[in-house]
């Protein structure tokens, strides 16, 4: 492995920090995209409890809002729940921009690297390539080792680039997939949420009427 590393001559460096940080990107971003850390079940279904209940306080939200991105958004509701349906939707969808950021750390990084390994490895084939053409220029062609370290020099930068540009393309395309979908959990579970609590100040209302 070393002596691929030094073969393929300093462009290698640039491509292995590349395969370092999207290694890093990947383990971190697993562990935080996972659907019980973001879309916890039944969460809506415990704050209508807890609504119900008349124990739906500042702490209970405040816990709400810290427990999980959607946790987050569903606070974000509950703190506009004393004003019309428009405004507590409004005050969802400006947390949620924010969530849906956070959501996508990192993401970006993975499709630059993607874009960006290829082209190292081209660069490493065009320096292999020059590398040849001046032991041509100086030695002719009497010493083929200067020839084979040129090719062999054009070669590992081009399979490395691709290398590390492949798996960095699927899990960008992969995590980007993963949070459009808990985009649409997020906005329906919010919704159900919005739909609750003014249902039940309707009834409240027709009630007391």
């Amino acid at each position: 492995m070393l002596e691929m590393v030094i073969a393929g001559g300093i462009v290698m460096l640039p491509l292995l920090a590349c395969s370092v940080v999207a290694l890093a990107i990947v383990i971190e971003r697993f562990w935080t995209l996972q659907r019980k850390r973001v879309v916890p079940d039944n969460l809506v279904a415990q704050v209508w409890q807890w609504a119900q209940a008349g124990t739906l306080d500042d702490r209970r939200v405040q816990a709400l809002k810290s427990g999980s991105p959607l946790g987050r958004v569903l606070a974000a509701g509950l703190a506009h729940r004393h004003t019309d349906r428009q405004s507590m939707k409004e005050g969802i969808e400006e947390v949620g921009r924010h969530v849906v950021f956070e959501l996508g750390r990192y993401v970006n990084v993975l499709g630059t690297i993607a874009s960006i390994g290829p082209l190292l490895g081209l660069l490493g084939t065009v320096m292999g390539m020059i590398r040849i053409f001046s032991a041509v220029t100086k030695q002719g062609v009497s010493d083929p080792s200067i020839l084979a370290g040129g090719i062999a020099e054009a070669l590992i930068t081009t399979a490395s680039g691709l290398t590390v540009a492949i798996p960095a393309l699927i899990f960008y395309r992969y995590f980007n997939r993963r949070i459009e979908g808990f985009v649409v959990s997020m906005e329906s579970e919010a919704l159900k949420l919005v739909e609750a609590l003014h249902s039940e100040r309707g009834t409240g209302t027709g009630q007391q009427a």
